[in-house]
């Protein structure tokens, strides 16, 4: 249970750093100045979103036998790390959630929408087929998720820009295809 709470967290993390997600995080926070119903707002989506994830991929791992799974998850890691190691680009007219939701409301809308088929949202089914502990995860992929984008929210776009990106996207990338290798050698057989 454990392992799989570090290693969720760590992953998404790590990932989270210069995605799209974290994108919107330095815009919300430049557009309204409101960091506690902004983060309160990326908590509740991350949190629904990545839950919702999850279920898939506990499913996954019940619906499907252990050597058909360690094949899909291996591949499937090492299909993260490469996109991993892509850039995202974020484009503020996706953004747009009506204001009269309020500063949390925008939030939560933004994110949860954002996030859908992202990669921090692939890794947490690959993951929770991976580990049999649902809630830790969920609980580890959210803790991820704030540990990247609470800064970005506090800090703002100018220490994101102090990140060296390259470094962090190779360092991600190389922990997605370190589980797709040893998934693929049977080392990280779903437990």
């Amino acid at each position: 249970m454990i392992e799989g709470f570090l290693v969720s967290t760590g992953v998404v993390a790590l990932a989270e750093i210069g995605d799209k997600t974290q994108l919107l995080a330095l815009v919300l926070a430049a557009r309204y100045q409101r960091p506690l119903p902004i983060i309160g707002g990326i908590l509740v989506a991350t949190l629904a979103n990545h839950a919702l994830a999850g279920a898939v991929g506990a499913w996954l791992a019940a619906a499907i036998g252990p050597d058909a799974l360690r094949w899909i998850l291996g591949l499937s890691f090492l299909a993260m790390a490469v996109w991993t190691w892509i850039p995202d680009s974020y484009d503020e007219a996706k953004e747009a959630a009506p204001a009269r939701f309020g500063v949390f409301g925008a939030t939560l809308i933004a994110f949860f929408l954002v996030e859908m088929g992202d990669k921090t949202q692939i890794a947490t089914v690959a993951l929770a087929a991976k580990y049999a502990s649902l809630a830790a995860v969920v609980a580890g992929t959210t803790l991820g998720m704030l540990l990247a984008n609470v800064p970005a929210v506090l800090l703002g776009e100018a220490a994101a820009r102090k990140l060296p990106m390259r470094l962090v996207h190779g360092i991600a990338a190389a922990i997605f295809a370190a589980l797709g290798v040893l998934m693929l050698l049977g080392v990280g057989a779903p437990v």
